[in-house]
């Protein structure tokens, strides 16, 4: 055997990967992926279908986020969107995906360094999905996102083809390097130094100011005071309340399983700490009405931990993919929906939270992180077109990045090709669908003035 000509088995596969992919749009062309065909459902009945598994007192809460505006609308409809989304053309290839990639679903956050790095930062319904379903609610979210700024369209279909391109070319340049190189790649603060303009920069340096203010002892500060001598969280009904003795004991019992599932440097620091409250608090905009907690720690030295443990509900785009597929003899397959977010988390990540790991309690799936630590959305509302286009531009390079992890992403590449034919059909499908997430939240809004 001549082993100085032979190619790496892996070089092999990959080459065998594009030339799928490349074969793969004779079956589903790229132009395709520009059908629209408007949905035959209830967007009103189908959020209501979702509360019914929620926190009852919270959904009003959510109700309320979910109707601030058009964009916040979209963000709270991940299950909504692969619905509609599983009723058209696949490419026919799925790998890990975000699940819900659009463009508040990217921010700041620090790496166990203590660095703050950029990259994607929600993975409650990272799958094994289509590829292109994650592209197609980045693209749209810009489009939504960016008409809720006043972009005239012209120039907003110049950004959201920015997106797509981005990913397009980020695919390229991840899977150009090795998958060392690509498994070490992140965005850091020295990038965003190098690629913005001078009074972006100033920009940066205020958000980045602002992400490293956000540690436990900061929340500490914010969110608890003291009561006979002991700090406890303020309440603030319904968005932070106290627990039941019941469940303050539930969640002491399964915080040692949890431990279990982290590092053992972790584990050991965790050994140090010892729990003082407990609280349940709402966060964000899909997923409030689910179980969410937090939980102040205190150290030696009077110091301080708060970590968050939520609940995981079943992916929104799981109902619509395959099984985890994933090599089972490379990942253990994820047992619960709570480590099906923590290892979603860890592949797609750059890096990720050292203290995340996940438990089962009663029937429900938890996973663990920590609480605010350095963790920062950018606010798009703020942002000037040029701003905006800057930031949609590393939202779509980072999302390659995730993809690129998956060992099939060679396949997505040999699809996409090299010309703008995806990357076009995804802009006109994003403007379709913002038209029609505009369509739905005005039934939402008509819905809710009619119960008043």
């Amino acid at each position: 055997m001549d082993l100085a000509n032979r190619k790496p088995e892996a070089e092999g596969r990959e080459a065998e990967l594009r030339a799928a992919g490349r074969q793969a749009r004779k079956l589903v062309p790229r132009g395709s992926q520009a059908e629209f065909k408007p949905p035959a459902r209830d967007p009103v009945e189908f959020i209501q279908a979702q509360n019914e598994v929620r926190i009852p007192e919270l959904v009003p809460l959510r109700t309320e986020r979910m109707s601030a505006d058009p964009f916040s609308f979209y963000r709270g409809n991940a299950g909504l969107m692969s619905a509609d989304l599983a009723a058209l053309p696949r490419s026919g290839r799925e790998l890990l995906i975000c699940g819900d990639a659009h463009i508040a679903n990217f921010g700041l956050y620090a790496s166990p360094e203590r660095r703050l790095v950029f990259d994607l930062n929600d993975f409650d319904e990272a799958t094994i999905g289509p590829w292109e379903w994650d592209v197609k609610r980045l693209v749209a979210s810009v489009v939504v996102g960016g008409g809720q700024l006043g972009i005239g369209r012209q120039r907003l279909r110049r950004l959201a083809l920015l997106a797509a391109r981005s990913y397009h070319v980020g695919l390229y340049r991840a899977l150009r390097i090795s998958p060392l190189e690509r498994y070490y790649f992140h965005i850091g603060e020295h990038h965003a130094d190098q690629l913005l303009q001078p009074k972006d920069k100033a920009w940066f340096g205020i958000q980045a100011h602002k992400a490293r203010r956000r540690t436990s002892a900061s929340a500490v500060r914010k969110f608890m005071e003291p009561v006979d001598g002991q700090l406890r969280f303020r309440e603030d009904p319904p968005a932070m309340v106290h627990i039941s003795e019941a469940e303050v004991g539930q969640v002491q019992v399964h915080f040692e399983t949890y431990r279990q599932t982290v590092r053992s440097d972790v584990a050991v620091l965790l050994s140090m700490f010892a729990p003082v409250d407990f609280a349940r608090r709402a966060v964000g905009v899909g997923s409030v009405g689910t179980a969410c907690y937090v939980v102040a720690f205190r150290g030696r030295n009077k110091s301080r931990l708060v970590l968050q443990v939520k609940q995981a509900l079943p992916s929104a785009v799981g109902g619509y993919s395959p099984v985890w597929e994933l090599n089972k003899s490379v990942v253990r397959l994820p047992q619960h929906e709570g480590e099906r977010v923590v290892v979603g988390q860890q592949i797609l990540q750059a890096v990720s939270d050292p203290f995340l790991g996940h438990f089962q309690a009663n029937g429900r799936d938890f996973y663990v992180r920590q609480f605010r630590d350095m963790k920062w959305s950018f606010d798009t509302a703020g942002m000037t077109a040029r701003r905006f286009g800057n930031y949609v531009n590393a939202c779509g390079f980072m999302l390659a990045r995730a993809h690129s992890q998956s060992p099939s992403a060679p396949w997505v590449l040999g699809y996409l090709g090299k010309s703008t034919a995806f990357d076009e059909a995804v802009v006109d499908w994003a403007f379709a669908y913002a038209e029609q997430s505009l369509q739905d939240y005005g039934r939402f809004r008509r819905a809710l003035g009619s119960r008043d």
